[in-house]
């Protein structure tokens, strides 16, 4: 049956031929590694906010020292209800705060320090940023997410035995006070704290502490052990991009070379677990906010591009948008989110059918609850002749978003050249471009 006077819906379903492979000897579709549910709910999110905020913002100062005055944490119009809107409004179903950076001010009033909000004149020294960004998501229907930095330049007990203990009494804080975490993020950041000292980092207990306090959360770092880091933060996911790694290249965050970054930022299709990748990026030139930066944030258009590289690679886009001195996102930075909503739902409107159409973009598809099985695959369409190439690639994955030149066509198939294993087609949308 022509494709083109398929119903629309059984079109998009994938008018498409596929041919398997099996060129990786795997185990059948069956045995390969799946995602958990919470896996596969952070992936179908596919935006998240992240909000670096503390004394650094007002400090204007990318890593803080540790030695900060809480005196300095000033906001004078924190409102994370604007976050939340404006997160929601740009269609971003996450909000990360970094609740405690490397310099170890804490954004919640913790018993384990007096360097955080207690000791600001925030809220007269009542103030909470961590439960007043959890009541906005709340509010806003968004998750939420926090980071606590494992590097504390501040924490005398950093470099010591007793500083796991402390670091899992602010865990336990953080994930007792504030309901459902959705995901936790950590990074590998290891440095001197006050004593000079580098800290041994116990992961497996602070894993194990997560599991048992919010069960549902996915942690993030290098390591996972739900999502890893995509190897950069230039917002570009690998090429070629598999959800499956091998744990014992990656075993603990800040493991380093070059076998691990190619981990990092390809995956592995013999992976024996599921960690797809996590592409952060800040919409800035740092993470934190700095006036200086206020003509440097990125285009709708370089936005946009993001959205290709990261999501459209089989990977999240984790989008830092730092809020400003007066506890705000800075007015650029949310009409640009706006603009990046607005062009990508004009972008993804609507699909089309071929039909002598001009198409310039494809969105493929698997169907990850079976796992990832496509190792390589070509796009090609039919005008009046025989078949003709349009585009081709490696992974699929989650999504997978083409472009190429425009081209009229009147069918279009896709042709899979190699999988692990035998599985379901992958779908296919075309859009004009």
């Amino acid at each position: 049956m022509n494709p083109a006077n398929l119903p629309r819906r059984d079109f998009l379903a994938i008018a498409a031929a596929a041919t398997l492979s099996q060129r990786v000897p795997l185990a059948l579709a069956v045995d390969r590694p799946r995602p958990t549910p919470a896996q596969l709910t952070w992936q179908r999110d596919e935006l998240a906010l992240f909000a670096h905020f503390g004394v650094n913002t007002f400090t204007d100062r990318e890593w803080g020292d540790g030695k900060e005055s809480p005196s300095i944490f000033g906001p004078t119009a924190l409102d994370a209800r604007q976050w939340t809107r404006s997160a929601r409004a740009a269609g971003f179903k996450t909000v990360i705060l970094t609740a405690k950076h490397h310099d170890g001010f804490c954004l919640w009033p913790t018993a384990t320090t007096s360097h955080s909000v207690a000791s600001s004149p925030f809220r007269d020294g009542r103030g909470d940023v961590v439960r007043e960004l959890s009541d906005a998501c709340r509010a806003d229907g968004l998750r939420l997410g926090l980071y606590l930095s494992p590097w504390d330049r501040n924490a005398a007990a950093y470099g010591s035995d007793r500083y796991s203990d402390f670091y899992c009494e602010q865990l336990t804080e953080l994930l007792t006070r504030y309901g459902t975490v959705h995901e936790v993020w950590f990074d590998g950041a290891n440095g001197e704290g006050p004593s000079g000292k580098r800290q041994f980092y116990d992961w497996p207990r602070y894993w194990a502490l997560v599991r048992r306090l919010q069960p549902d959360a996915v942690m993030f770092s290098d390591a996972g052990p739900d999502v890893r880091w995509i190897g950069n933060e230039a917002g570009a996911a690998g090429e070629t991009n598999w959800s499956t790694v091998d744990p014992l290249v990656v075993p603990f965050p800040g493991s380093d070379g070059p076998a691990v970054l190619k981990m990092l930022q390809e995956g592995d299709p013999r992976g024996s677990v599921w960690r797809p990748g996590e592409t952060d990026t800040s919409i800035r030139p740092g993470w934190f906010y700095h006036a200086a930066d206020d003509g440097k944030v990125r285009s709708v258009e370089n936005l946009v591009a993001l959205y290709a590289t990261s999501v459209g690679r089989n990977s999240k886009l984790l989008l830092n948008v730092p809020p400003t001195r007066e506890g705000l996102l800075h007015p650029t930075d949310v009409q640009r989110l706006a603009g990046m909503r607005h062009s990508l739902d004009a972008l993804f409107a609507e699909a089309i059918t071929p039909n002598g159409t001009a198409v310039g973009l494809a969105v493929i598809e698997e169907d990850i609850r079976r796992g990832q099985l496509v190792a390589r695959w070509r796009l090609e369409g039919q005008s009046g002749g025989g078949w003709f190439a349009i585009a081709n690639g490696t992974t699929i994955g989650y999504k997978r978003i083409v472009r190429f030149p425009s081209v009229a066509v009147q069918r279009v198939r896709l042709i899979v050249e190699e999988s692990l294993a035998p599985g379901p087609r992958p779908t296919v949308r075309l859009y004009r471009g």
